[in-house]
This record gives C-alpha cells, sequence and structure tokens, in this order.
C-alpha cells in the first residue's frame, strides 16, 4: 500500500491540531502554540489551526497576534459558524481593551452572523451597560439640570410612598436580572 504525500501530511497535522489541543486544555498556551505553529508553517490556510493559535495568543495576551489572525479568518473563510467565532473572539480581546465601542460592534456582528449565540447576546448587553455607565446620556444630565432649576410640584405623603415602593420593586427586578446575567454570562473566549 502505497500513501500519497499529502495523506502522510494531512495525518501530521491533524497529530499537530491534537497535541496542541492537548496542551490547550491544560493550559500550556506556549506549548500549544508552537503546535499549531507547526500546521501553519507547511499549511498556512488551515483555518483549525489559525483559529486555535489565535486562542492560544489570547491566553498568553497576545492579542495583537491574535487579533490579526481572528481578522484573516473573519475576511478569508466563508463558514459564518467560524467567522462568528472568530469575531466574538475579536470582541472579547476588545472588551478586554476597555474599548467597549468596538466590542459592542463586534458582538452585533457575531449576531448578524450568527443570531442564535447567546454569549455573544450577552456579552453585547454587558459592554452596553458598561458603555452607559462610562457615558451617561446627554439628554438624561440636561434634564437632570433642569429639574434642580425648576421647582418641584408637592406631592402627598401616601403618593410619596406609592411611588417610592414602585421603585423599589423595579430596582430589585433590575438587580436579579443583572445578577442572572453575570452568572451565565462568559467573557471567555470560543474555544474550537
Amino acid at each position: 500500500m502505497i500513501f500519497s504525500s499529502e495523506f502522510v501530511l494531512a495525518q501530521n497535522q491533524n497529530k499537530n491540531i491534537e497535541t496542541g489541543n492537548n496542551y490547550y486544555r491544560q493550559q500550556q498556551y506556549d506549548k500549544a502554540e508552537a503546535e499549531y505553529r507547526r500546521v501553519l508553517a507547511t499549511s498556512s490556510r488551515d483555518k483549525t489551526a489559525k483559529f486555535n493559535l489565535a486562542d492560544a495568543l489570547i491566553r498568553q495576551s497576545k492579542t495583537v497576534d491574535a487579533n490579526t489572525l481572528l481578522s484573516q479568518l473573519n475576511v478569508e473563510e466563508n463558514d459564518n459558524n467560524l467567522r462568528s467565532k472568530a469575531v466574538y473572539n475579536q470582541g472579547v480581546i476588545l472588551t478586554q481593551q476597555k474599548k467597549l465601542e468596538e466590542s459592542i460592534e463586534a458582538y452585533k456582528a457575531t449576531l448578524r452572523l450568527n443570531p442564535g449565540d447567546q454569549e455573544a447576546r450577552e456579552n453585547l448587553q454587558k459592554a452596553l451597560l458598561e458603555l452607559k455607565k462610562k457615558n451617561p446620556p446627554k439628554k438624561q444630565e440636561e434634564k437632570k439640570k433642569q429639574e434642580k432649576q425648576q421647582p418641584k410640584p408637592k406631592i402627598s405623603p401616601r403618593d410619596a410612598q406609592q411611588q417610592l415602593k414602585l421603585l423599589e420593586q423595579k430596582e430589585k427586578q433590575v438587580q436579579e436580572r443583572l445578577q442572572k446575567n453575570s452568572r451565565t454570562g462568559n467573557a471567555q473566549p470560543k474555544d474550537w
């Protein structure tokens, strides 16, 4: 039986990827990186090795190189599933770098490619909330200034008590929702 050189090469590449994946699971990201780079040295367009290498680089805080690989995958690939994972991971990098506006756009792009991606949806919500805290809308600030300047109408103590109870209920609902989202949300890169 004669094996073609392409078949042997493909087997070696798969072995290197699996070895890299094992190192990755053991949190030995530098060794995983080396295995994925071996594959890319012989087959520079291997999308699995490229994506996994980007993940290993993210874990080592080599975000510039990781972002370059993820951008290549997003441009070169036709597979929306892989593209959505690449864009999602770019969003994670941008979130870690506190580039909220850009991370929001990355999560939106992820959802356009894969509308069912719950992690992207949750991280989009978190990024939007964080941005809102960082930059409150100007209209609200203007309203607050106007309210301070204008005398407030007096309300009865009973009406004030009712409004206070409603506000407490709304605040409790918001807190519960935020706690639920923080338990289920995950700002970690997606693995292959």
